[in-house]
């Protein structure tokens, strides 16, 4: 690749001078500068890091010299929706609210999705990912209805089809008190089968206090039950009366849950009252919560009306949360698709427009582990997320030196290595999908 030297395929390499963000890394690695990255050699062998050591002055026989590019784990990505990607030509979103990708995605789905057309969409996304250097996805999945018997086994298809390229896990997507229900039970115990999670939407309609409650009891019940973790989709919204992240916690409290719990959006906790967000966090941090913010897609959605311009944009406190201990990941959350017309799977981009969004800079401090060493950890990917001696070689090389230089373009030039071999990094062209779409679409 223009700019890179050459990346010898197989055998030992050893990449000198290379800027890693020393929150990822494991071991000695020297000073870090103002932008947190430490200047390090990277010896590879049999597809695995055998080495990591302070770069010395001068490069050793045979190294190749990335004169300060940086060096990244491979990314992972916490938060997707893989089966309603790239519907976006024949699902528009006539005023891209929040309302309008709702119905525009029922309808979408109710006239479209067979298991082919998932099939088509879903492995396109995970093409783009590939090439972009992710090395695991979390998607929500649709499951509805009828929809669960055609989504899952897609899924569990290309979960066993890219075993080895692109981790995949599947996480349930309803309105929640439909776990109070027979068909909830069913999809719990499909679920189970499948090796995935249970999720949904905890803002439901008629969803008082005391419905909220049950709803959480009968999710959390059947989470127990099967042994499944629970990841939902909280306060998507820049109301602040949309309040359930406290209830959510406050019932893995009380059921004394085991697994895991992740809690995305969470947008309405940057408009409640400071007191009550203080409460709120203290509680997560208690319940031991994860939480996913999607600072991209929150800002399309939230506080859209037409010919105004937003002022509100949805972005959980960032900072507040990892103050309190909570983890905090970043997600990509959707991609052209009614909820966001944009997007490419591609984690370095939401790395940058969430530094953006957020100020997740001056220091960057351990943020890039929010979208590498955080999302690997949530999703069980133990030897990835972090470079460390031992580790497989699945790494991202770029020739941006500096975080600026990084963060100043979509798609700067970068290798990815897999296993200690360069990967390809071609993108699909969007033409292929063209057939699912109607004329003129």
């Amino acid at each position: 690749m223009a700019g890179f030297p050459p990346i010898p395929a197989g055998g030992t390499i050893l990449l000198h001078r290379a800027s890693v963000p020393a929150a990822l890394l494991e071991g000695d690695h020297g000073p870090a500068d103002a932008d947190g990255l430490a200047l390090m050699e990277i010896g590879i062998a049999g597809g695995r890091i055998a080495h990591l050591r302070p770069a010395a002055a001068m490069p050793p026989d045979g190294a190749v010299d990335l004169d300060g590019g940086q060096v990244w784990p491979l990314p992972v990505e916490p938060h997707a929706h893989l089966d309603k990607g790239h519907i976006l030509p024949r699902a528009p979103n006539p005023d891209g609210s929040f309302g309008s990708a709702i119905a525009a995605v029922a309808e979408d789905r109710r006239a479209n999705w067979t298991a082919e057309d998932i099939r088509r969409r879903f492995s396109f996304a995970l093409r783009c990912a590939e090439a972009y250097g992710t090395a695991g996805i979390r998607t929500h999945l649709d499951s509805d209805g009828a929809q669960a018997a055609v989504t899952w086994p897609v899924f569990a298809e290309l979960r066993e089809a890219w075993r080895g390229r692109v981790a995949l896990q599947g996480v349930a997507l309803i309105s929640i008190d439909g776990y109070a229900t027979p068909e909830g039970e069913a999809l719990a115990a499909r679920v189970a089968e499948a090796g995935g999670l249970l999720g949904g939407i905890s803002n439901f309609p008629g969803a008082t206090p005391e419905a909220l409650e049950a709803a959480l009891d009968a999710l959390f019940r059947l989470a127990d039950r099967h042994g499944l973790d629970i990841d939902l989709h909280v306060d998507e919204s820049v109301d602040p009366s949309a309040a359930t992240l406290g209830p959510v916690a406050r019932a893995a409290i009380r059921h004394r849950f085991h697994g895991r719990v992740t809690c995305g959006h969470c947008c309405s906790l940057s408009v409640q009252e400071p007191g009550t967000v203080d409460r709120v966090m203290d509680l997560v941090a208690e319940a031991g919560i994860t939480v996913v913010s999607l600072p991209v897609v929150n800002g399309y959605l939230q506080d859209r009306a037409p010919g105004r311009t937003p002022r509100l944009r949805g972005v959980t406190p960032l900072h507040e949360l990892r103050a309190r201990g909570i983890p905090v990941l970043l997600g990509g959350d959707n991609c052209r698709d009614p909820f966001h017309a944009y997007g490419d799977h591609d984690m370095i981009e939401v790395f940058t427009d969430a530094v953006r969004i957020g100020h997740l800079d001056k220091p960057f401090g351990d943020w890039p582990a929010a979208v590498t060493a955080g999302p690997a950890a949530l999703l069980g990917m133990a030897d990835h997320g972090r470079i460390r001696p031992g580790a497989p070689a699945d790494l991202l090389l770029f020739r941006a030196r500096r975080m600026d230089e990084l963060l100043a373009r979509r798609r700067g030039e970068r290798i990815v290595l897999r296993g200690g071999e360069p990967a390809p990094t071609e993108l699909p062209d969007h033409r292929e999908l063209d057939d699912l779409f109607p004329r003129g679409g």
